[in-house]
């Protein structure tokens, strides 16, 4: 197989597997690169209306890609604090136990009942959910999870900016490396690793 075999069938696959993410933002990442990928090859052999066809698209997920953007950075996120036993808490929890189940394995439901809560909105809609076990100044993290839709990194900084998450006198926020699935978004959010512990200060 030539390498530029190798090229259009790399194109096809990225376009498929588009179709099967959840994010709006990775499906037109994804199908943007493929379609371009697509019309390079297209192109290179002369296939003319599959070039025409590819290139087009690529316009199209190009566009979408700045408008999304654009409405991303204007999007505002709210973080509200949720007593012990909100419905609506369990609700997420429960409606998202899969991905949840994923993103922090060794997360139990009940351990909420003596955790602070906090949901993260985006206009009215749910799409994040935060909780720690308070000891002392230091807050265990049990879960930072946001729905697929508005997996990129705003949320988080919404929520770590967030005063609310500081009440009661928590000034820094841990949790075991290897409670979680996605270590890099902690670090990307301000953690540090230290000794298989993530670990972020919330002194003003």
């Amino acid at each position: 197989m030539s390498w530029w075999e190798v090229l259009g069938w790399t194109g096809s696959a990225l376009v498929v597997l588009s179709l099967v993410v959840p994010s709006v933002w990775r499906f037109r990442v994804l199908n943007l690169s493929g379609s371009l990928i697509a019309t390079v090859y297209n192109l290179v052999f002369a296939i003319w209306p599959y070039a025409a066809m590819n290139a087009a698209i690529t316009l199209i997920d190009a566009y979408w890609l700045l408008r999304l953007r654009r409405g991303g950075e204007q999007q505002v996120y709210a973080v509200c604090p949720a007593e012990p036993g909100f419905a609506l808490v369990g609700r997420f929890v429960q409606r998202h136990g899969a991905g949840i189940s994923q993103a922090f394995p060794g997360f139990d439901p009940e351990s909420l009942a003596g955790a602070r809560s906090f949901l993260t909105l985006c206009g009215d809609e749910v799409v994040g959910l935060f909780a720690y076990e308070q000891r002392g100044s230091v807050g265990h993290v049990l879960l930072d999870y946001v729905t697929d839709r508005f997996r990129d990194l705003k949320p988080g900084r919404a929520l770590y900016a967030d005063h609310s998450i500081r009440e009661g006198g928590v000034r820094q926020l841990v949790v075991a490396a290897s409670a979680v699935q996605d270590q890099r978004y902690f670090e990307q959010q301000g953690f540090t690793a230290t000794d298989g512990l993530l670990s972020r200060s919330l002194a003003d």
